[in-house]
């Protein structure tokens, strides 16, 4: 096999519309922008969003709010779930919730303090609510916050 027998073959690519070629074109004389206007001139036409100065409905309508666009968001487990979940373990990581489903894949996750800790366990995360992470010290356990 060889480049030029590589598919789409020639007869099969699609040629480009040449314009102002003579009438027998179907697209000569004005090239298929019909006579004169805004749209024939070159550099015409208006922008995305004109409605032919009628007020845009952009600035029709109310503005209302603020977006924070910094704002990160996390996935918040109870500790109690995440305990019955992983019943058995000493050591839960962020790969292990991210693996059995706790939390969607790569997600920021933040520990709650729901649910009862009655053994030492190590929980890795990116963020613990402080009653969360007393629970688990109070367990004699650890509680590694890592970065995002």
């Amino acid at each position: 096999m060889r480049l030029h027998e590589l598919y789409p073959f020639p007869e099969e690519r699609k040629n480009r519309k040449r314009l102002g070629r003579g009438s027998g074109s179907g697209t000569g004389k004005t090239a298929g922008k019909g006579h004169k206007g805004q749209n024939a001139r070159s550099g015409g036409g208006v922008r995305p969003g004109f409605e032919g100065g009628q007020m845009p409905l952009a600035r029709r309508l109310p503005k209302r709010g603020f977006k924070n666009l910094f704002r990160e968001e996390y996935e918040v487990v109870n500790i109690g779930r995440l305990l019955a979940m992983f019943d058995g373990k000493d050591e839960i990581t962020l790969a292990d919730m991210y693996e059995r489903g706790v939390v969607k894949n790569g997600a920021a996750v933040k520990i709650l303090a729901t649910g009862e800790v009655d053994k030492a366990v190590t929980v890795e995360a990116h963020r613990f609510s402080a009653s969360a992470a007393e629970k688990i010290a109070k367990a004699g356990g650890n509680a590694k916050a890592v970065e995002a």
